[in-house]
């Protein structure tokens, strides 16, 4: 039998150790084939979703994934909990090469690495009561909970935040925030080391995302778990995540501790998103201005990206080397530890406002121009 789901000084014990790595994953790849041709379909190319993905989690740690849409942070999400098979490279979880082990390989960690869906509607079976729907991964693993699984399943409502005795109603029952709280309390039902989060509250109206990103905050510290948080809301990784890496089609293009990401970024797409994130100031005369950004054009397609460095077809500083040589994911200096960046030329360590701003849309300089004139 497991030991008890909460334990807050037996985790604090374990917090002040030095943090081992729980998953490591190097040159991560997944290609989902693309089928044409008449009358036989065979196939003709490949959506490049993750190409060579290199990152690291620590025991008890929140890593935040971030990028705009279509730059493979769902499909990491899925690789790293094994839902989808790996095309190339390796996933070790706590030493233990997992890449391409069998079903009956997995059975013994399956329960150590959990997944919280994006859709609250969609992730839950509406023919199947909450008990029944939190119950049934200890079910799944054979798990006799003492006492049993019902008060269990009971007890885990409560972590949550939901009454106990919603034990036997339906999810059409329940708000997107009460359905996302839900399927938290059957993440948890099998005590997981690892709890990958893929946009947990994207789907949740703005005034529930709060209080479901401070319930998994509670978790996490309060339960020692690490967390995959996956997102692309700047804001919202930046109040939980410790460590950030930037994703951009398919491949991971800076990464370092939540500070120095926000504060010092050093790749131009970094800076590109950040100069997107609203601010909201009482004083705005007082505030110091950022830096604007806004690019051209959208993410090329991953069936057939740049060569070099994908992000110099709408990047302001890319020249020749840029389309010939990709840039290694490497320190640069003046960067802490554990900072890294994938560019040639890296832009200056500050989001401080710039003499003029970047703008690399024709139609938005044209368009500002008409208003000027």
């Amino acid at each position: 039998m497991k030991e008890d789901l909460v334990l807050p000084a037996a985790r604090g014990a374990a917090a002040d150790a030095p943090p081992e790595p729980l998953l490591e994953v190097s040159g991560l790849v997944k290609h989902f084939p693309v089928k044409g041709g008449f009358p036989v379909k065979r196939t003709v190319g490949a959506v490049q979703a993750v190409d060579g993905l290199d990152l690291t989690v620590h025991a008890g740690e929140s890593f935040g994934l971030v990028g705009e849409s279509g730059c493979g942070k769902s499909t990491t999400g899925r690789l790293i909990t094994r839902l989808l098979e790996p095309t190339g490279g390796t996933i070790t979880y706590r030493g233990r090469d997992i890449s391409h082990a069998t079903r009956r390989q997995l059975a013994p960690i399956r329960s150590e690495i959990q997944m919280i869906f994006q859709d609250p509607y969609s992730s839950l079976n509406p023919r199947q009561t909450v008990g029944k729907i939190i119950s049934g991964p200890m079910e799944i693993n054979d798990i006799d909970p003492e006492g049993g699984r019902e008060k269990r399943v009971r007890e885990l409502l409560e972590i949550v935040g939901l009454n106990p005795e919603h034990y036997n109603r339906f999810p059409h029952e329940f708000s997107g925030g009460q359905r996302q709280r839900i399927g938290v309390a059957r993440a948890l039902a099998l005590e997981p080391k690892l709890i990958v989060a893929d946009e947990p509250v994207s789907a949740l109206d703005v005034s529930i995302q709060a209080q479901v990103v401070n319930l998994l905050q509670k978790v996490q510290r309060e339960l020692g778990i690490a967390f995959v948080f996956i997102a692309h809301d700047l804001a919202i990784v930046r109040h939980f995540s410790q460590r950030v890496a930037v994703m951009y089609l398919g491949k991971i293009i800076e990464v370092g501790d939540r500070d120095s990401i926000y504060a010092r970024p050093r790749h131009p797409y970094t800076h590109a998103l950040l100069s997107a994130v609203p601010e909201v100031t009482l004083a705005p005369d007082e505030a110091p201005r950022r830096e604007r950004i806004r690019l051209a054009g959208d993410v090329p397609s991953p069936i057939s990206p740049p060569s070099g460095c994908r992000f110099r077809t709408r990047c302001w500083k890319a020249q020749d080397r840029c389309a010939t040589e990709e840039p290694p994911l490497v320190r640069l200096s003046g960067n802490r530890d554990g900072h890294l960046t994938a560019c040639h030329f890296p832009e200056e360590p500050s989001t401080g406002a710039r003499a003029e701003d970047i703008v690399l849309d024709p139609a938005l300089t044209a368009l500002e121009g008409e208003r000027t004139d």
